[in-house]
């Protein structure tokens, strides 16, 4: 399976090799026109795909929120929960209170766990601290996780929601984001998009506005978490920005999705969390007539999808959602890396990262179907195997 747009649906190439020269793609083809190389791989006919791609996780963070899961069990719902004292406040605490050390190594666990399921890039997010220096030091954490690590962290500054004491100050706070944090993620390159949560309880539509339009004139690319509760009418802003991405969209109109098609915005699909939290459904069979292309993520938090792998993800797509088999592969690589703005990323043509995960299966649709099966045989980044 390559992912090559060039090529018709998932760009299968039966009975076909991939050749991987200097940790980039050299060559894809049948596997009896194979060129000649120093170190050879026998898949045994199994399924070989792109490295899996996660574009959006909340990946660092501490402590945990089984409490609520069982709050939630009794019919509690999310918002209840976050007016109660729940929800992202009360993650705020744990990972202020955490040291750089700990909070890298609960990352560097849950990074395992995502590279074991086939994850080779991954999308992280800060958020869980919520002051300027605080949300500085998430992401200078996630530069040093990245050094240590193989697989590809990208890190995305994150407007979560105003912190309880903030409340009174609102305005002022939401003028430190775009006044103070963002020139100085921009400065330190600390990440490579600014996200914002546009709902019911998180921000307005004008503070995201303002947010998103100062992470555009500091070079950053937008992103934006919307719809999830309530439309406040983001997707328009969002086009309008050219964002790379529209998150959870369980709440989008007709006219919102037009805008996103045009845009050629992404739309990434959480359902992890849209089930966990009894959601409805997104609109898929709109998006996909609209030609809106359509990501798959974890979601990967303490709240609401406490989740590292994708393959839970991908069964709950292709069967909550109604997404095919096809789209859901597509999901969670070549438009998953579209999200992020990752060119070749996601794909195996040449030219591409050569990474590469081997499947212990041989159709596509195992992966999903088996969902409560790691079917991941090998993963290589780069061309290199990666321990397990």
């Amino acid at each position: 399976m390559t992912c090559d747009p060039s090529r018709s649906g998932l760009g299968i190439v039966d009975r076909g090799a991939i050749a991987i020269d200097a940790g980039v793609v050299s060559w894809v083809g049948p596997n009896d026109q194979r060129p000649h190389a120093d170190r050879e791989i026998d898949a045994r006919g199994r399924l070989v795909t792109p490295g899996l791609v996660d574009c959006h996780t909340h990946a660092i963070f501490a402590g945990d929120r089984a409490n609520e899961f069982g709050m939630r069990a009794e019919g509690r719902t999310y918002l209840e929960i976050a007016k109660a004292g729940g929800g992202i406040n009360a993650t705020l605490g744990p990972t202020r209170a955490a040291s750089d050390d700990e909070l890298i190594a609960l990352m560097n666990a849950r990074l395992d766990l995502a590279l074991a399921g086939g994850t080779t890039t991954i999308e992280i997010k800060s958020g869980y601290d919520l002051t300027v220096d605080g949300e500085l030091r998430l992401l200078r954490c996630i530069q040093r996780a990245s050094a240590m690590r193989n697989q590809r962290l990208v890190p995305t500054l994150l407007a979560h929601l105003i912190p309880p004491e903030r409340r009174d100050s609102r305005d002022a706070f939401v003028a430190e984001i775009h006044e103070q944090l963002i020139p100085k993620v921009a400065a330190e390159r600390l990440a490579t998009s600014v996200d914002v949560y546009c709902d019911e309880g998180a921000f307005t539509l004008a503070e995201t506005t303002a947010i998103l339009r100062a992470a555009k004139a500091a070079g950053l690319a937008v992103r934006g978490h919307v719809g999830q509760f309530k439309d406040l009418g983001a997707a328009p802003l969002l086009a309008e920005l050219g964002a790379l991405s529209a998150d959870h969209v369980e709440q989008i109109d007709d006219a919102g999705i037009a805008h996103l098609a045009k845009a050629g915005t992404v739309a990434v699909m959480l359902p992890g969390a849209c089930v966990q939290l009894r959601l409805p459904v997104p609109p898929v069979g709109k998006l996909r007539a609209a030609g809106v292309p359509m990501a798959v993520a974890s979601d990967m938090n303490p709240g609401s999808s406490n989740c590292e792998t994708l393959g839970v993800q991908m069964w709950l797509a292709t069967t909550h959602f109604a997404m095919t088999v096809e789209e859901t592969w597509l999901g969670v690589t070549r438009h998953a890396a579209r999200a992020l703005g990752l060119s070749g990323v996601g794909t195996l043509v040449k030219g591409a990262p050569g990474d590469v995960v081997v499947w212990n299966c041989d159709e596509p649709a195992h992966v999903p179907y088996r969902y409560g099966t790691n079917l991941v045989g090998a993963v290589f980044i780069a061309g290199v195997e990666q321990s397990r």
